[in-house]
Formats: C-alpha cells, structure tokens, sequence
C-alpha cells in the first residue's frame, strides 16, 4: 500500500466518522500526523470527544487545522488578542505560524492571559479561528529565538510542503522480507568528537548526531562518504542527541550534499545548534579554515526540524518509532530511544549524559518501557575517572577565586557557552551573594549571554529550582548585575587592559579560537592571573596543551605562528563536567530498567572505552562492545 493508499482510506474514514454539519475541507499527513483542515475549528473544539474517537480509530495523533479561508489577517488577528487579553496580562509578543494556524502569545502574567478556565484563550478561537498559544515572557529575550520563530514565519508554506513530504515517506508502508537492525559506527567511537552513528533496517536510514571534532585538521568529520552512507539522501531522517559540535557541528553539511530529510532534536537543541552553527562558519572564516557549509544550509536545518518534546513519542519512518528522553547534560540534551518493528527490538542511544541533578537540570533518564541495546558514552570511563561532587566543585572553585582576587588578579575561565557557562554563573554567583569571594565584574564574551537568553526562553527544560527562579524579581541567579556583557573588540580591549581584578567567562571552551584566545594572549605572562579549566579538554586541543602545564606555546593566526610564555596560573575545577563520571556511568547501567542485553560504549578515548566495557561485563554480566569506527553490528 502506498502513501497515497493510506491517506485516501484515512480520509473516508474521518468523512464517515464527523457529522455532516462539521466541515473537512481536507485531511493531510504533516509528518507523523494527521491534520484535518476545517471551516468550523470551533465545532471541533467543542467535541474533544470527537477527536478522542478519530485518533483511537487511526492509532495518528490528530489536529486540528483551521482552513486559510476562515484565520482572521494577522493584523487584525494581533488587534482583536490585544483587545480580547486584559492589559495586565502584560502581552510582550505575539507569533504566528500559518503553516500550524497558531498563534503564540509572550505574556508577563500567563495566567491572567489565559482567564479562568481558559476564557480568553476560546474567545480567541472563536473570534480569530487561530488557534492560541500563551507561554511566559522570558526574562532573557534571545536574539536567536526570535530570528528563527520569523524566519520560519517567512518560510510556512515551505515548511508545510516539507512536513507533507514526510508524512507521505513514513506511510510508504513496509516492504515484506528478512528483517533486521544494523548499526554502523561513522565517528566518536574510542574518540571524543565526530559522534555520528548510522541505524539502518529493511525499511529505514537513520542517522543518530553529525558532529565534527574542532581540535583535528585532517580528521575533523565522520565517514560520510564512505559506501553505507551513499547516497546521502536516501537517508531517512537525522536525530540530533543535544547541540554540541561534536555531536551537531557537520548536520547543515547534509543538506549541502542533497539530504532534504526532517531533523528530529528538542525545540531547544534547534536553537542552540543554530546559534553553535553560525558561531562556527564565523570563527572557521575568521582563522582563515575552510567553510564546510555556508548560512543557507544551516536555515535548511531550521526547516526541516521537527522538534519532540521528552517522552512523546512519534513515527520518524515506516518501522521506527522515536522517543526522546532527558539526558541531563546540556539545555535540550536527549536519550534517543527507538522503538523497532511491531515489537521487534529496542534501542537507545544515550548521546552524552549526566546522572546527577546539577544546578541546571534533572538527572538522565534510564527507565524505558523495553530496551535491549544502549550506546552509552564514556567520557570519564576509566577506572580512575572520579568527579567531585557540585559542592566540592564550588568549594575548589572559591578558594582559587579567594587566592587569585586577593592578589589582585584577572580570572580566566574558559567555557562552552551552552552549560557548563551557566553552572558556573549560578555558582559565582551565589559565591558573591554569600560574600565567600570579592564582588568583582564577571564579563561574559562570546555567546554565552545569548546562549543563556534561550535558557531563559526554555524554562520546562529546566529543573525544578531554577525554574521557579528563572520568573522571580531578583531571585534569577543568571540576571545578576554581577554578570556583564561583552559586547565587542573595544570592550574586549578594555577589559585586558584595565588593571582591576575580574572574572571573565569566554569561549571556546577548549580554545580552539573564539574570544578567549585574546585574554589568553594578554594575560599568559601576568603571574598574578590565572586560568581555571572547568569542563572537557580534548587530546590535542590548546586547552589540553595548557591544562597539561605546558609553557611555551604555539598557535597560528592568520598564517603567522606566534610563541607564548605562559606563566599565569593554570588551575583544574573538576566536577562542572555534563558528562557523567565513572561512577555515575556504573550506577546509570546499574539502576538502568529494564536492564539491557548489550551495551556499545563510544565517545570517549580508547582507554576508557575499553576500560567501562569490561567492568560493566564482569560486574553486571551484560554483553558489552567497545566499538572501533566504521565496524558495524547486527543485533536482529
């Protein structure tokens, strides 16, 4: 049966199941759902009964979608929700999606914008027949966030034509034949950087992450040319586990070689990547490297995302279920979980994880309704991989703060601007409050004051704490008037010019260019200054170099080669890390349900991987695997 079979049988059984008096002026697959178009959306919404009935009937999620005829102009539409929402509701912005025929509404007060059992939110549909929205204004407004709600504004028929274009592929239908599940390793195994995986079955082409590993010139990207990936567009679909370059920093380089397929990563992974991905063709051109991809194909990306929130799950191809779980390690991060066949086989991909509440999010997730194989990596595998506690971390943390201030120094502290930037904001923080440290200016260069906006902008993503925090005057520990934007060359040159003690937070995180690099170069020499490493410093990374204690260094700018004496202090504060140690890895396996048949470990140095591969089978008695890239298993 093809697409077109299966969207014609599903329209005579929504025709013979809705009254004559409710219009379907048209049933259309928009990726893995189902939309009925209709010039009575408000009959709808009065019979939720009525959509209860046809869901279970098609075993499809079901919307409902107001015929264009009938959506009030945008215009008029911002003027009647103005009029129809009292004003101390405190309306901040209004969006629309017409390829949805939603509206969202930014309000100080959402409460008081939705009425009393949802009275201002019917009167809208009613009254605009869009269908409404209302999140809270966040307390950040993120530059990236609002570019990328217009531009998909812009592009809506598009993207409605790309949402129909995958729905027709995942009802293809399955063909008949020997079954099985096959996974082949294209980058980030025994290495950290390049994470790329390829799942592929009869029916289906899955890719899990496209990341590039920024400290490697010559073996920066995964085997994407090699005979399993070609042709690229036959690729099915992509899932991205979390924004990181490692594991996101190649994707637009799909669309560049003619994928035209949907990405599937939370809402917030979309634009966190986003802002990752533009940061990177700016600081390739800026270090004179060749451009991968250019802007175009990174607003390909934006297209074709189709953003999952945790636990939903949805049809991605004709034998594959998704389902995205949190993996606790940067805003957005997600376990994988596919669902196979009609119950055929189970499996995960754990993308990185941290299993331990942090200041920013709850723990990963390690429950599944059924799970036979997981890729877990392993980061800080090895036996002797121990993390401080987040309360030691910050002890550490404040007495090299204490020591460095008192002298009168300049603190420099390199930092990927999604995550571990925001830990250690919220730890300055409360340092300073707590007057445990000297109150100074803390500058934040690079992007780590946008990348904090979208936190603000995602607030569910969030734990508990900072969540009621993030809409607290006074209370949000990353609004502080502590925390200072740099936002420019001129700024940059004041700060390392000025003789005062500060705190600066720059990226990259493991200087591979960025701003950091014009501290590092001004500040080497000063004695009293010193450098705190905070998160992951990858073999043959400058930071590596750095964090190793070496004190001359080499580094190339602009075709020239320039030698640094370091002689500033170089300090380590393990336990920032969103990467789970080899504790949390053991008790993550451990309290895993149910517990897994096979385990595949990548994403760490090759010691590690083999190192957690072997305890975890000798402790726990699971099959394990440390896979080499570009070996390939069968499970099924």
């Amino acid at each position: 049966m093809t697409a077109e079979d299966v969207l014609r049988e599903i329209k005579g059984k929504v025709r013979a199941t809705v009254p004559p008096s409710i219009d379907v002026s048209n049933v259309e697959f928009e990726g893995a759902i189902v939309a009925l178009y209709t010039k009575h959306p408000d009959k709808f919404a009065d019979r939720d009964d009525l959509i209860k009935q046809l869901a279970k009937m098609l075993q499809k999620r079901i919307v409902i979608r107001p015929h264009p005829s009938v959506i009030t102009d945008e215009d008029k539409a911002e003027k009647e929700i103005n009029r129809i929402i009292p004003e101390e509701a405190e309306i901040t912005n209004i969006y629309f999606q017409p390829d949805m025929g939603e509206v969202t509404i930014e309000a100080v007060k959402p409460g008081v914008a939705i009425g009393k059992q949802g009275k201002y939110l019917n009167e809208i549909r009613k009254k605009i027949h869009w269908s409404p929205r209302i999140i809270r204004t966040p307390p950040l407004q993120s530059k990236t966030v609002k570019d990328i709600r217009g531009f998909l504004r812009l592009e809506s028929e598009s993207r409605k034509e790309i949402l129909r274009k995958v729905g027709r592929r995942l009802h293809r239908g399955i063909s008949e034949g020997e079954q099985y599940v096959r996974v082949t390793s294209l980058g980030g195994f025994r290495q950290v950087g390049r994470s790329c995986s390829l799942l592929t079955t009869q029916d289906s082409k899955i890719l899990i992450d496209v990341g590039v590993d920024v400290s490697s010139d010559k073996a920066g990207s995964p085997y994407l040319h090699f005979p399993e990936m070609l042709p690229i567009e036959k690729t099915d679909a992509v899932i991205i586990t979390h924004a990181h370059l490692d594991h996101a920093g190649l994707l637009p380089l799909l669309y560049k070689y003619g994928f035209d397929g949907p990405v599937y990563c939370t809402a917030p992974t979309r634009d966190m990547m986003t802002l990752l991905h533009m940061d990177y063709l700016k600081v390739a051109a800026a270090d004179a490297k060749k451009i991968p991809y250019s802007a175009e194909h990174v607003r390909e990306v934006i297209k074709h995302c189709i953003p999952l929130e945790y636990g939903n799950t949805t049809d991605i191809t004709p034998d594959i279920r998704l389902t995205l779980h949190n993996a606790g390690h940067i805003l957005g991060s997600s376990i994988a979980h596919f669902h196979i066949g009609e119950g055929l086989y189970n499996i995960a991909f754990s993308g990185d994880i941290k299993y331990e509440k942090t200041w920013l999010f709850n723990p990963a997730v390690n429950h599944f309704p059924r799970l036979e194989s997981i890729f877990v990596e392993s980061t800080y595998g090895g036996k002797d991989d121990f993390q401080p506690s987040r309360r030691e971390a910050t002890e550490h943390l404040k007495e090299l703060a204490k020591r460095c201030l008192s002298k009168n120094g300049k603190i420099l502290v390199p930092v990927f601007a999604v995550g571990r930037s925001q830990e250690v904001m919220i730890v300055l923080e409360q340092l300073m409050r707590d007057k445990a440290i000297p109150k100074v200016p803390i500058y934040l260069d690079g992007m780590i004051w946008e990348a904090t906006a979208i936190h603000t902008a995602y607030p569910e993503f969030l734990n508990s704490k900072l969540r009621a925090q993030t809409f607290q005057k006074g209370k949000n520990p990353l609004l502080s008037d502590v925390f200072v934007r740099v936002d420019g060359h001129e700024m940059r040159q004041k700060i390392i010019d000025d003789t005062e003690s500060c705190i600066v937070l720059a990226t990259s995180g493991m200087m591979v260019g960025g701003p950091i690099m014009e501290y590092f170069k001004a500040w080497a020499e000063n004695e009293k200054s010193m450098i705190v490493f905070v998160g992951y410093q990858a073999e043959g990374s400058l930071g590596r170099r750095i964090q190793k204690g070496w004190r001359d260094i080499h580094i190339t700018s602009g075709g020239n080669v320039q030698t640094i004496k370091v002689s500033m202090m170089i300090e380590t504060v393990d336990g920032f890390s969103g990467h789970s140690d080899r504790r949390q890895l053991m008790n993550f396996i451990n309290n895993m349900s149910p517990k897994p048949e096979r385990i595949i470990f990548g994403h760490g140095e090759e010691s590690k991987c083999l190192d957690i591969s072997s305890s975890v089978h000798k402790k726990y008695r699971i099959s394990t695997t440390a896979l080499k890239n570009l070996e390939t298993i069968r499970f099924v």
